[in-house]
């Protein structure tokens, strides 16, 4: 019999959190964290981390274990991920893993290909030369090399042309050799896929709401702790949505009602990006919603079970 291991999905605002914590009480099940925000301990508030008391109720991983003085990838996500999951099935709990970001669903669905690093040499020289040859002259090299990147790439796709050429250069392998043969470490998993597609109409409520909720909880103080440690802008965290606009209300610049407003709308535009995402890398995912949310459950259970 095949290990059960469910992935919720949505974007931010859907309610992926509060159907989290009924599954796993349903299910017997445990909680693993899928948002690249909400890994971060000083940011409770700010990232919608599930609070303290739902993480009484049931057993949550990869929440708020990490500082933001660090860089965390994607793959270290997975292979702490990994983990997780393996140990809830060895205790007989079903993983549930939930958020939004959908790289991590990715890895977890595909997994992550072994390409060996590029060292900086490599990238240097590679670099030089698209700049010194131009997109076509360059691209016409790569196909050289790398004769199956004729059909993966397009030659205005210009990152992802220097990364096939470097890949080949280096490795003298094409890069999507490399990725036909990534698999998943979950192949023995039946794998229940849940994405909550809320009305435009509904999320925009909802991302409005969690916003004003943000200001009661506090995430002023937040950002004067996180401004206090005073850390590079190229980490991570800085990306948070608020960040920047709470700062510019703190400095004076904006109004609190102007600060909340641009927040709504960063978050809106993420929830878009979000489902654009979906449509294009969850198209065989079950697309669930209901403005019950009993119903919702109901619906949910029927999928997973």
């Amino acid at each position: 019999m095949l290990k059960k291991l469910i992935l919720i999905a949505g974007p931010t605002g859907s309610g992926k959190s509060k159907l989290a914590i009924h599954l796993a009480k349903k299910l017997n099940g445990e909680i693993i964290n899928a948002d690249s925000m909400q890994i971060y301990k000083e940011f409770l508030v700010l990232s919608s981390r599930p609070s303290i008391n739902d993480e009484k109720k049931i057993k949550h991983h990869l929440y708020g274990f990490i500082s933001v003085k660090k860089q965390f990838s994607a793959g270290s996500w997975l292979k702490q991920a990994s983990n997780k999951i393996k140990q809830c099935s060895k205790r007989k709990k079903v993983p549930i893993v939930v958020g939004g970001t959908g790289l991590y669903f990715n890895l977890i669905i595909k997994g992550m290909s072994k390409i060996p690093d590029i060292d900086s040499k490599t990238r240097n020289k590679v670099r030089s030369l698209f700049k010194k040859l131009g997109p076509n002259k360059f691209y016409k090299n790569l196909l050289e090399i790398d004769p199956k990147s004729k059909e993966k790439v397009l030659s205005t796709d210009s990152q992802r042309v220097q990364r096939a050429y470097e890949v080949a250069l280096k490795t003298k392998k094409s890069l999507f050799d490399w990725i036909l043969n990534t698999k998943s470490e979950f192949e023995d998993y039946e794998i229940k896929k849940i994405f909550l597609a809320n009305p435009r109409e509904e999320l925009l409520k909802k991302i409005n709401l969690r916003t004003n909720l943000m200001f009661k909880k506090n995430c002023l103080l937040e950002v004067r702790k996180f401004n206090a440690l005073k850390l590079k802008k190229t980490l991570s965290a800085n990306k948070l949505i608020g960040v920047q606009e709470i700062n510019s209300y703190l400095k004076g610049q904006i109004s609190l009602n102007q600060c909340k407003d641009l927040i709504n709308i960063k978050t809106r535009q993420y929830a878009k990006r979000q489902n654009t995402w979906a449509r294009g890398h969850m198209k065989n995912w079950k697309q669930l919603y209901s403005k019950d949310f009993t119903v919702l459950v109901k619906k949910v259970l029927k999928v997973v079970s």
